[in-house]
């Protein structure tokens, strides 16, 4: 299972990624000149710094006084008032540039990503001697690896040396040739035009982020010599360059300049524990590790159309979505990319991963928490990965901490919040860099509340009362809190948010647009979800009895969700008009998913108006729309618009490409907005993972959106809530046969179940059957449960 090209890459979209979670690198695959693109997760501007706005709670009544008289264009323009400063920028850590002694005319080039083992190769020929390159990243060591290898005994001459966008020296010590560089302490956002966009202070006095690159050789034959341009070999016929890489982040409180680690001795210390074994120990170390993980998971949608020999750019553009194969390599490269970004210990993947090569990347490269964030770990739990997604959990944490200082200078409130942007410092406040930005995006305090869904899936898959208890359910009741404090009693009596936006989208008014009013959908939405799950973790850890009182009460006060004059659900309070029907954002349909309020047995008619909001936003948009619509189509039970979806979104994009609303995916199958946003091949992989299996309900749905064009194949591996692990075979379109494993022991249910049987070791289950088939039955830890359609014999 791999991506392949006959060709160097020529652009960075084109390059392959690998990475550890901390340390990311990209491979151009150049013959004579290689790059590899660096990255270190830690590596950003700034530092801890205050973000709030002083006097944002009493601009507060002002805004909400305007939204009531209808002047909403005004309460835009006062809401500038409350806006923090902008976040900071994840930033390139540089370079390892190779120069071989070949030339650059070569011949049966090869360059290719191995997703099973998480190593690229590059081959080529010239003349009667072979050359490859082996490159992987390795976890348990946390080392850049790469081999270099010639098939003529003394053809390889290569010099490598360290670069930086950054302010950086270099220099040889002993058998190291090492990197140590600065930070600006601010960059502003790449859509922010300014004078002084990046600014550094002098070394000696910042107190900016320090960081440390560390490069060391070994060569088989030849000889090799070190000095400040860099390592150099020659007449050799194999060499392993280690690279190493740290900075001087100590925590997001902390100033990294005087209270920061030591960035030289931990890039020194995984050094030299990956040099006390061999590059075969290091190498098999390696791809153990990455294959416990990704292992895990199995699917088969059909035979492959292309060619073993095409070029994975050649494929997109001959086949897309028609060539089953492709779909499943475009699911299991965003298993791959989420266990290269994010790994126990580091930061959570931001909107490029780990994957970064501007100073001024697009939007910063930050998390944005108004969707992207949450994408990005959507596969987490259904495709088997929740150990990748325990950064941004271990993220949520610290954000609840700076969150409740933002909670109480913007909104006078208990508990935390976040709005649209944070970074690696825990920014929470409106991230608009004090008035300079939009309502429209910098003034949604629903940021902390989205994010604390993901504690609570964490919990549905895995059922650890512990974690619920002790981690996840403390920070929910404080963005509960939030919400309590922050939602005011409208003319009817009932609980409604102001100022509310509709993330990134306005709405027609008078001949104008506007963007703040009260009570949008997605508001109410997210603030359900939370109410909701808070009591489910309340009652099953019993307690907090007067908060689950408050709580029940404030739920019954929420404004009921409306359908429009064109029968769709409303986005906003009122049913204004859209700005634009086709907006990339859906955020109204968050009940729909990754929500769970509106389904088709409990809400039919508000299920009805959802889906027909998502018809009229139509099947276009950015490449993490298309990836999100893969999903909607899912949970409305049409396989075949979810296939569509995929159509539209394995179109093959130009890193050149500005048609901003126009996504799909580059030649290296990084999702397109464009430009590249990860997030986008994380919706894609969920979103398959929806049509097969879904269990956001009460029930688990087997095979619930198959497209009439996957008639047959199987999957294995996707986790479902409640505990269990699901294997799924189908022929002709149907349900062949199911294995259910129960981890935890308990209660499954079925859903469409009227004609299923179930057994164990042969013998059959006996259960509880629902009036609208359901099937229900006892289960116990460690044991698969069979799952077959019923036999009928005919006459």
């Amino acid at each position: 299972m791999k991506l392949q090209y006959n060709r160097p890459a020529s652009t960075w979209t084109e390059a392959l990624p690998l990475g550890n979670g901390r340390i990311g690198a990209m491979q151009f695959g150049g013959v004579e000149r290689e790059k590899i693109g660096l990255n270190e997760d830690t590596l950003w501007s700034g530092k801890p710094g205050e973000v709030n706005r002083e006097g944002a709670k009493e601009v507060l009544p002002r805004v909400r006084e305007l939204v009531r008289e209808g002047r909403y264009q005004e309460a835009d323009l006062a809401c500038k008032e409350m806006m923090g400063s902008f976040t900071q920028s994840y930033l390139p850590f540089g370079d390892l540039l190779l120069s071989f002694g070949h030339g650059n005319i070569a011949h049966e080039y090869r360059r290719s990503l191995d997703l099973e083992n998480a190593i690229s190769r590059v081959e080529y020929r010239i003349g009667e001697v072979n050359y490859s390159r082996e490159l992987f990243v390795s976890h348990p060591d946390q080392v850049m690896v790469l081999q270099l290898e010639a098939s003529v005994p003394g053809a390889l001459e290569v010099h490598a040396r360290l670069d930086s966008p950054l302010r950086h020296k270099v220099a040889a010590e002993g058998s190291r040739f090492v990197m140590r560089g600065i930070a600006p302490e601010h960059v502003s956002p790449n859509y922010y035009d300014v004078d002084h966009p990046i600014v550094y202070r002098d070394e000696a006095s910042t107190e900016a982020m320090r960081f440390e690159g560390w490069l060391h050789a070994e060569t088989e034959g030849g000889t090799l010599h070190i000095d400040g341009g860099g390592i150099h070999i020659a007449g050799a016929t194999r060499a392993i360059l280690y690279f190493s890489a740290a900075t001087s982040f100590n925590g997001h409180d902390k100033l990294p300049g005087s209270e920061g680690k030591d960035a030289g001795a931990a890039a020194a210390a995984a050094l030299e524990g990956a040099l006390d074994k061999s590059y075969a120990a290091v190498l098999n170390d390696h791809i153990q590790d990455h294959r416990a993980l990704f292992d895990r998971v199995k699917l088969s949608l059909g035979k492959s159309l292309a060619p073993d020999t095409m070029s994975t750019e050649e494929r997109i553009t001959a086949y897309g979505a028609s060539d089953p194969a492709l779909i499943e390599l475009l699911f299991h490269y965003g298993r791959y990319l989420l266990i290269a970004s994010s790994r126990p210990g580091t930061l959570p993947a931001n909107l490029q991963g780990i994957w970064n090569a501007e100073t001024r990347a697009p939007w910063s490269s930050n998390w944005t928490l108004n969707i992207n964030a949450q994408m990005n770990y959507w596969p987490a739990e259904t495709a088997n990965l929740a150990e990748c997604h325990q950064p941004l959990l271990d993220f949520i944490g610290k954000l609840a901490l700076t969150g409740k200082e933002t909670a109480e200078i913007h909104y006078g409130t208990r508990g935390w919040v976040a709005h649209h942007n944070t970074d690696i410092w825990g920014h929470t406040a409106p991230a608009g860099g004090r008035g300079v930005g939009d309502a429209n995006w910098a003034l949604w305090p629903m940021g902390g509340v989205w994010l604390a869904q993901h504690l609570w899936e964490h919990f549905s898959f895995g059922s650890d009362v512990e974690y619920l208890r002790n981690t996840a359910y403390p920070v929910m009741k404080s963005a509960a809190q939030f919400c309590l404090d922050f939602m005011e009693e409208d003319s009817e009596g009932r609980l409604v948010t102001c100022p509310s936006t509709s993330p990134e989208h306005k709405f027609r008014t008078e001949g104008q647009l506007a963007a703040v009013s009260m009570a949008s959908t997605m508001d109410l939405s997210l603030i359900w979800d939370l109410f909701t799950n808070c009591i489910e973790a309340a009652r099953i850890m019993g307690g907090d009895e007067s908060f689950l009182l408050e709580l029940e009460t404030a739920k019954e006060k929420l404004p009921p969700l409306q359908i429009g004059a064109h029968g769709q659900l409303q986005e906003w309070f009122k049913d204004f008009d859209d700005e634009d029907v086709h907006h990339r954002h859906v955020s109204h349909l968050f009940g729909v998913y990754p929500g769970r309020q509106i389904t088709k047995r409990d809400t039919p008619e508000l299920f009805e108006a959802a889906q027909r909001s998502l018809e009229r936003r139509g099947d276009g948009g950015t490449g993490w729309s298309l990836g999100w619509k893969v999903g909607f189509w899912a949970r409305f039970y049409d396989g075949n618009r979810s296939y569509q979806l995929l159509s539209n979104l394995t179109r093959l994009v130009k890193e050149e490409s500005t048609q901003y609303d126009h996504g799909g995916i580059y030649a290296n199958l990084f999702d397109a907005h464009p430009p590249f946003q990860i997030d986008g091949n994380f919706a894609v992989t969920a979103g398959i993972a929806e049509m097969l299996l879904q269990s956001h309900q009460t029930f688990l749905e087997l095979l619930p959106a198959l497209p009439d064009v996957w008639s047959e194949g199987y999957v294995t591996g996707l986790r479902a809530r409640g505990g269990f692990e699901v294997a799924v075979r189908w022929q002709d379109g149907q349900l062949a046969e199911a294995e259910i494993t129960s981890l935890l022991g308990g209660r499954c249910a079925i859903g469409n179940a009227a004609s299923l049987d179930i057994t164990l070791d042969g013998e059959r289950v006996l259960g509880e059957r629902s009036e609208d088939h359901v099937l229900a039955f006892a289960t116990e830890a460690g044991r698969t449960y069979k799952v077959r359609p019923v036999q009928v014999i005919q006459p």
